[in-house]
């Protein structure tokens, strides 16, 4: 499939291939009434799921469940949503999983909705559409607000087809569905998120840059008994900082794409990994990757051994000791074949060149009519990879080339390059 393009599946490919089993798991703590409509709606569905789990966060009692429902149980040690979800998705045996919060009942064609692309597609996560209703008014149902934001951005994108590096953000546990073998390569939820929100968005960073596909399946209604949790500010116990900070502070760690990641400090993961022609000497490699760390400082650099004993006081550049690029955590993938010199702003340009661009693997980086770099989406290059034993899909590494405001580095000296006359 190339970029994101969930909507050449095939909807009406034949059974055998579509009426994957489906195993729902439902989260829950302390939320008694809530769980049982949720459990009711389940009962409910157009499609009958194959197995439902409640996994339990640590409430004081054991939650009541109906004959045929499965419970599972943590201890409680605080907010631990995306241990408990793991925890149910271990006792999943369903080809499919889908993820649903105690207090957010599904419409009778939910589960049919938002299992039918991940049935097709192995490596998508499918979002459904969660809206809001409070449901303990006296004089019945009172519906609230989606938040504005979230459906824009859906509008924005054609439910996500046109997606990118930063629509992890749109992306909600709450009504969540994917195949439980993709859920298990990307490893489930990060279970060391212990504080209200942000274990979505890590995963559907994580499915992204894996090379995985992201869609919003509207039709796929869930009701969630009460406002959006982001609507009020929140404080974190014990700590007089609100969640919001914590929660963005926690995503800063784990999810590299802009918008997400820090600027300059060096916490979490990386963007971009670069590598170098062995070939390249001194003069030239420091020229360069001065100036490109000045632009991307978070940037982390793989280099020959004898290459990387000269910049050894700098933690960000080291040996690649037989590393693999295609292996590493980063989106982006830079590799040098000569000498570069230019502004930030020259070098920004460059590693943005894919950024909007999902359907684009390769960009052939020149400056003064020479090959200076290669720039690779290692999400693509990953996704074709996977797939290799099966069948070719080299087609879908499309490539183009950058005329780049860089210059070779030829005789500039690095006396030149740092006095700033170069």
């Amino acid at each position: 499939m190339p970029g994101n393009r969930w909507d050449l599946a095939d909807l009406a490919a034949p059974a055998d291939r579509a009426e994957r089993s489906v195993s729902v798991v439902v989260t829950h703590f302390e939320q008694p009434v809530q769980l049982a409509r949720t459990l009711d709606a389940l009962a409910r569905q157009t499609r009958w799921p194959t197995q439902v789990v409640v996994a339990d966060d640590g409430s004081a009692e054991p939650p009541s469940v109906p004959t045929g429902v499965e419970l599972v149980r943590q201890p409680d040690r605080g907010f631990r949503a995306a241990a408990a979800r793991n925890l149910g998705a271990a006792r999943c045996r369903g080809d499919l999983l889908v993820f649903l919060d105690a207090d957010t009942s599904p419409e009778p064609e939910f589960l049919e909705l938002i299992t039918a692309l991940p049935a097709r597609l192995p490596e998508l996560l499918a979002v459904g559409r969660r809206r809001h209703v409070d449901l303990s008014a006296t004089a019945g149902p009172v519906l609230l607000p989606e938040p504005r934001w979230l459906a824009e951005a859906y509008e924005r994108s054609g439910d996500l087809l046109r997606a990118d590096e930063g629509s992890y953000r749109f992306v909600i546990s709450a009504v969540l569905a994917c195949s439980r073998w993709w859920f298990e390569e990307l490893g489930g939820f990060d279970e060391t998120f212990e504080a209200y929100g942000g274990e979505d968005w890590d995963l559907a960073h994580r499915s992204w840059t894996r090379g995985g596909l992201v869609a919003h399946v509207p039709g796929a209604v869930a009701w969630h008994d009460g406002p959006d949790a982001g609507l009020a500010p929140r404080k974190h116990a014990g700590s007089g900082t609100d969640s919001a900070t914590l929660e963005t502070a926690a995503v800063a760690r784990r999810v590299s794409a802009p918008g997400a990641a820090y600027r300059g400090l060096l916490l979490g993961t990386h963007d971009l990994v670069v590598t170098s022609s062995d070939d390249l000497g001194r003069r030239e490699l420091s020229i360069t990757l001065d100036g490109l760390l000045a632009a991307c400082p978070r940037t982390v650099v793989r280099l020959a051994p004898h290459q990387a004993a000269w910049f050894d006081a700098d933690p960000r550049i080291t040996a690649y000791d037989e590393f693999c690029w295609r292996s590493d955590v980063a989106r982006l993938h830079l590799h040098l074949h000569a000498g570069a010199v230019g502004d930030p702003g020259a070098w920004t340009r460059v590693v943005t060149a894919l950024d909007d661009q999902c359907d684009l693997a390769t960009v052939h980086v020149t400056g003064d009519g020479i090959l200076l770099a290669e720039l690779r989406d290692l999400r693509l290059h990953r996704r074709v990879e996977r797939w290799a034993a099966r069948r070719d899909r080299s087609d879908l590494l499309r490539k183009a080339t950058l005329a780049s405001d860089l210059h070779a580095v030829v005789d500039t000296s690095l006396q030149a390059w740092l006095g700033g006359w170069a």
